[in-house]
């Protein structure tokens, strides 16, 4: 879990056709809501103590959750493959539920990683009414070969080295959270997913931030969004991969505070 977090809460949500238990964590009482959006494997704890450190610069409180599949979420059932538009129906029908089962009418900020970035454009674009702004981290609006050779040699890891169990610290059913991300990244006719088109439509305040050294995806992918969003903000890092928080918190924490005061 986050460091110094409590026991996560539960909520069901709707997930296709399926009821789905999500897990989830309030952190902080301040003014304003930030929704975090995790990465393709991570999780509520997998954030650390990121969001506590954000929401204490901001003076705001944070709903921390695991996506489905992931962390103490109700798993990927064995037999399931998601679809090219899993994360659309992640920010379509996921997000909104869960807003909705805990009683959020405001409007909410939201910080995305990865995966997770891509999911806040989409319902940015989808829901501008329930978007307050929203920061992404190292989002996909396209698939490159770079990030689909990345992810090939995570698979790789995943079936000979320890990456398992360092993962399974974080998930109830490791296997769910890394095969439903594995398979549907490296589904050939993923390749054609973009969601150039639909982020056009964004008009809340935006940030969009990638490290110079990600390993998952080039520049193109946050200079693609300040082409189709000409007021998105966007911050180049040096020195930083695929995870900002992580390899530039202090960094991140103080673009945030800009940006969002």
């Amino acid at each position: 879990m986050t460091e110094g977090a409590a026991e996560p809460h539960f909520a069901v949500v709707s997930w296709g056709k399926r009821p789905v238990r999500i897990e989830y964590e309030w952190i902080g009482d301040g003014k304003g809501t930030i929704v975090f959006l995790h990465e393709g494997l991570g999780s509520r704890a997998m954030w650390r103590d990121f969001p506590a450190r954000l929401l204490a610069a901001l003076g705001m409180r944070g709903l921390v959750y695991s996506r489905p599949g992931y962390g103490k979420s109700t798993p990927r059932a064995p037999e399931e493959r998601w679809d090219t538009d899993f994360m659309h129906r992640q920010a379509h029908e996921v997000l909104p539920s869960l807003l909705d089962a805990l009683n959020l009418k405001e409007p909410v900020w939201l910080y995305g990683h990865s995966d997770g970035g891509s999911i806040a454009l989409l319902f940015a674009a989808r829901h501008p009414e329930r978007t307050a702004g929203l920061i992404v981290a190292a989002p996909h609006i396209f698939v490159e070969d770079l990030s689909v050779t990345s992810i090939e040699k995570t698979r790789l890891a995943y079936l000979e080295t320890d990456l398992r169990g360092k993962l399974a610290r974080y998930h109830d059913d490791v296997d769910s959270a890394f095969w439903g991300w594995n398979d549907i990244w490296l589904h050939p006719p993923f390749r054609d997913w973009s969601i150039e088109s639909e982020i056009g439509s964004i008009h809340a305040p935006l940030l969009a931030v990638q490290g110079v050294d990600d390993e998952y995806g080039t520049m193109e992918q946050i200079r693609g969004i300040g082409r189709r969003v000409p007021h998105a903000k966007l911050l180049e890092l040096a020195a930083c991969g695929h995870s900002p928080h992580r390899d530039q918190p202090d960094a991140v924490i103080r673009a945030a505070v800009d940006f969002v005061r």
